[in-house]
């Protein structure tokens, strides 16, 4: 995988709290462990308005014609809650998002996200509130990231988030959790090599 330290792109502010993997993907459509063809599938029930998805529904923000090709997408408090299906990041990074930029992630998401490349960004909700503000009055302003000094800019603004160092090192790589076990793989080997034939 290639990995992040820059990105700039414009955002789609799903303006929702407690979006769930089942609203980001629904269980119909988890028929492959594969990682690609999941995109169209990408908010089903909100984004279309029959089953065979060739209506789609023009209220939904993800259809709105000024925010086709984003790259990033706002969302409220408990991002991702619900199950532990990887197939939700699958879905988001297929669509063409690279950052998910909320109040707060599920846990297990926000794993899941990190082993695919997708730099999940929690933010206090006052900031958020301005990020939102900023993108509905001019859905054309960018956000822009910076994963090594760990800001995101908007506006004029300029905001810092956390990350876990081992994550941050991981995306700036582009590793997945076997990725990074392989960087140890010298040492795996070293350690393999002395361990007695009668515990082999």
């Amino acid at each position: 995988m290639s990995g992040i330290t820059e990105f700039t792109g414009t955002a789609v502010p799903l303006d929702s709290a407690n979006v769930d993997t089942d609203q980001i993907i629904p269980k119909q459509f988890l028929t492959s462990v594969s990682r690609a063809g999941f995109g169209k599938h990408l908010f089903h029930d909100w984004r279309y308005l029959d089953l065979e998805e060739k209506e789609p529904n023009p209220d939904f923000v993800l259809n709105k014609a000024e925010h086709q090709g984003a790259s990033v997408l706002l969302a409220r408090e408990n991002f991702g809650c619900g199950s532990s299906r990887e197939h939700a990041p699958w879905a988001l990074t297929d669509y063409g998002f690279k950052v998910v930029v909320a109040t707060s992630f599920a846990d297990i998401f926000y794993g899941n996200c990190m082993n695919n490349q997708l730099l999940p960004v929690a933010l206090p909700g006052e900031q958020m509130d301005r990020l939102f503000s900023a993108v509905q009055a001019d859905p054309d302003c960018t956000i822009s990231l910076n994963l090594p000094e760990q800001t995101l800019s908007c506006n004029g603004n300029t905001f810092r988030f956390d990350i876990e160092a081992h994550h941050k090192h991981n995306l700036i790589k582009g590793l997945d959790a076997i990725g990074q076990t392989m960087e140890s793989e010298t040492e795996i080997a070293n350690y393999e090599s002395h361990i007695p034939a009668w515990l082999a």
